[in-house]
């Protein structure tokens, strides 16, 4: 075979190639020329059957197809005949003569044509409907969309206007998503079918369309007429597709929906109702106007997937609901209300909302009139870390009742928390807080007015600054105990410092963030100033916490000290002599008719320090001390260098003595020991008659 009969063989089998491209595949090329002009079009091509020769050989090929913008897509054609970089599976959208109410969506790939010198012939397009392709990944992308963003918070309104964000414009022309109001409010949703008359609460609308009409207002709460495919939804949990031309009959029964309907000039209506386990959270409504294609079967899934998706975050918003109202009535009675009022101290503070931890503070009377200051953190958050927290402020008031020193009250503390510990460990392995260990933080600091002095002790790493007047701060060197239940033997170490008039302590849950140096930063900055009134410093710490996006602290008590009135206190020391009680009476006689206390309480008080002395004097060790307080009570105490104390017990009619302390326990309204490094000290307190009477 000669070299002219190979070339005219290949040539034959180029021409039976290019015959058979134009005539029977099922891809649609086109022959363009320079000027865009269609020389040759593939007749078997997808949508081109219908297609006559004359009415597409010789036009422009972007004037041909009924294309949606047509001067881009020229542009793109153009560049591929001048660069000669193929254009490849670009999409466009076109509105063909033949179905001009649809859009449909092509891939086109476009290649330039050369001569073997290089003079360019033309371009070579091959154009494949994709439509269905592209539906199906959009509905996709809507899809993960709303898998990705729809429930980022736990509210469930917040919720809604997250799915609504995602489906218009990309799914619907007009969403509207209505919960059922019991949800809302976190309560448990109804069984199916659900009953004639639930309200249901509008709780998201949005629209391509600016002004678009509403039937009502998201946030209103009312009923939907009976019957409307709204209410056949909810009732059969099936989603359907509605036509809404030619005014269908069922539009009378809620003249709202229909005028806004109307209005809009929706013509397909898809209803898809959110359920979870049988039961109905709420219904979803999407319109579709204009020239927008109405909904097939495809749809339908994709709106149900919407659905579930949406009716499982709803849920998890709406058991969070119910869990937080719960924890917060529970925790409410376990906080303080008021501020309890001090004589030598101003103090405010209040529980933060951290993000993982339940905090309380407390301010406690205590004894001689010093005060306890208490800041607390129990770790986790829910019902079950609300009761723990209860559990611990109760025992702490209850612990501080016995005088304990702030390091030894966090022991018995602690003690307390490892044995709540074990209680969950030895749950069943299916209780959720089997697995769930008990952790918990305290600073728990006691101020006595009369010496200035502040003593603490921390289970957990303490947050502790003080401002003194003028604008200095100091940061105690306080020591950090063992976190409560940490199975560490380190025992908790207490630390006095000085806290005179003026000075202004600030202590914060052990979860605040602090500065590089370990210092709390933040409680610094805002204590530079700290002359202005407690509760605008409170808010500053919490507002630069947040300013900061620093973790909150889940419990901040601010405490100012006051001058303790000079007037109030009167201090004699005791002779180690019997004859010394009768002289002690005496003294506290004249102060209590200084200080106006009446004459009931005037006999009871010295009666007392008359067993108090006597005690000191026969058990104690000197240098003996008596003192007595005119605070929120009136208090006697009595101070010894010896560290036994009496006990308190019931003499019998025979004995002569042992009747002190029982005397001293029926006459007081508290007594009790307090000890130190120096000894010990008997008190007990009367109740003082109100300023009214």
């Amino acid at each position: 075979m000669t070299d002219s009969d190979d070339a005219m063989r290949r040539s034959d089998e180029d021409r039976a190639l290019l015959d058979a491209l134009f005539t029977q595949s099922p891809v649609g090329l086109h022959l363009v020329d320079p000027e865009l002009r269609v020389l040759r079009f593939n007749t078997a091509g997808l949508g081109a059957r219908s297609w006559r020769a004359q009415d597409i050989v010789g036009r422009r090929f972007t004037e041909t197809y009924g294309l949606v913008e047509p001067r881009e897509t020229e542009k793109l054609v153009r560049e591929v005949l001048e660069s000669g970089v193929p254009l490849i599976d670009r999409v466009v959208r076109a509105r063909p003569e033949a179905d001009a109410a649809h859009d449909r969506l092509y891939s086109v790939s476009v290649f330039r044509l050369q001569a073997e010198d290089g003079t360019v012939l033309g371009l070579a397009a091959a154009v494949v409907d994709v439509t269905e392709r592209e539906r199906a990944r959009a509905r996709m992308r809507v899809l993960d969309a709303a898998r990705e963003s729809v429930g980022s918070t736990l509210d469930v309104a917040v919720i809604c206007r997250e799915l609504a964000d995602i489906v218009v414009p990309a799914f619907a022309d007009t969403v509207v998503v209505e919960v059922v109001d019991s949800v809302m409010r976190g309560d448990d949703p109804p069984p199916p079918p659900l009953p004639p008359g639930v309200p249901l609460r509008r709780a998201a609308f949005r629209s391509r369309a600016e002004g678009a009409p509403q039937a009502h207002p998201v946030g209103d709460v009312r009923d939907i007429p009976a019957p409307t495919p709204y209410t056949q939804t909810l009732t059969d949990l099936r989603p359907r597709v509605l036509s809404l031309n030619d005014d269908p009959p069922w539009l009378a029964a809620d003249p709202a929906r229909a005028e806004a309907i109307l209005g809009s000039g929706a013509h397909t209506l898809l209803l898809a109702p959110m359920t979870l386990h049988g039961t109905v959270l709420g219904l979803i409504s999407l319109y579709r106007t204009g020239q927008s294609d109405p909904y097939d079967e495809e749809d339908v899934t994709l709106a149900l997937g919407l659905a579930n998706h949406t009716a499982l975050c709803i849920d998890n918003a709406r058991r969070y609901t119910r869990e937080h109202t719960i924890a917060a009535a529970l925790g409410r009675p376990h906080l303080p209300c008021r501020p309890v009022p001090h004589t030598a101290l101003e103090t405010v503070g209040m529980p933060c909302s951290p993000e993982d931890g339940v905090g309380w503070c407390d301010t406690i009377a205590l004894s001689s009139a010093r005060s306890a200051l208490v800041v607390g953190e129990v770790a986790g958050r829910g019902i079950h870390a609300v009761a723990t927290m209860g559990q611990l402020r109760t025992l702490v008031r209850s612990l501080a009742a016995f005088d304990l020193g702030p390091d030894e009250l966090l022991a018995r503390l602690d003690d307390t928390v490892k044995l709540l510990d074990a209680e969950r460990a030895a749950l069943p392995p299916t209780d959720a807080l089997h697995h769930e260990p008990l952790a918990a933080t305290c600073t728990y600091a006691v101020y006595d007015p009369l010496s200035h002095s502040c003593t603490t002790a921390s289970a957990g790493r303490p947050s502790c600054v003080i401002a003194h007047p003028g604008g200095t701060l100091e940061i105690p060197d306080t020591a950090t105990g063992p976190t409560l239940g940490e199975a560490d033997s380190t025992p908790f170490a207490a630390t006095t410092f000085g806290m005179p008039e003026g000075d202004t302590l600030a202590l914060a849950s052990p979860s605040m963030t602090s500065d590089p140096a370990g210092e709390p930063g933040i409680l610094r900055q805002a204590l530079s100033r700290a002359d202005r009134p407690l509760p605008d410093l409170r808010d500053e710490i919490l507002f630069s916490f947040a300013a900061h996006a620093a973790a909150t602290p889940a419990a901040v008590l601010l405490a100012r000290v006051r001058r303790f009135p000079s007037d109030r206190v009167a201090t004699w020391q005791i002779d180690p002599d019997p004859t010394a009680v009768a002289a002690a009476r005496r003294h506290v006689r004249a102060q209590l008719a200084t200080w106006d206390v009446e004459e009931e309480t005037a006999d009871n008080t010295g009666l007392i320090v008359s067993e108090l002395v006597t005690n000191a004097v026969r058990h104690g060790r000197p240098p003996i001390e008596l003192r007595l307080i005119n605070d929120r009570a009136l208090t006697c105490e009595v101070r010894d260098t010896s560290p036994a104390a009496p006990h308190l017990r019931h003499a019998r009619t025979v004995d002569e003595g042992g009747r002190g302390l029982f005397i001293v326990g029926r006459l007081a309204q508290v007594w009790g020991t307090r000890y130190t490094a120096e000894g010990k000290t008997i008190w007990a307190e009367q109740s003082l008659p109100s300023p009214s009477g």
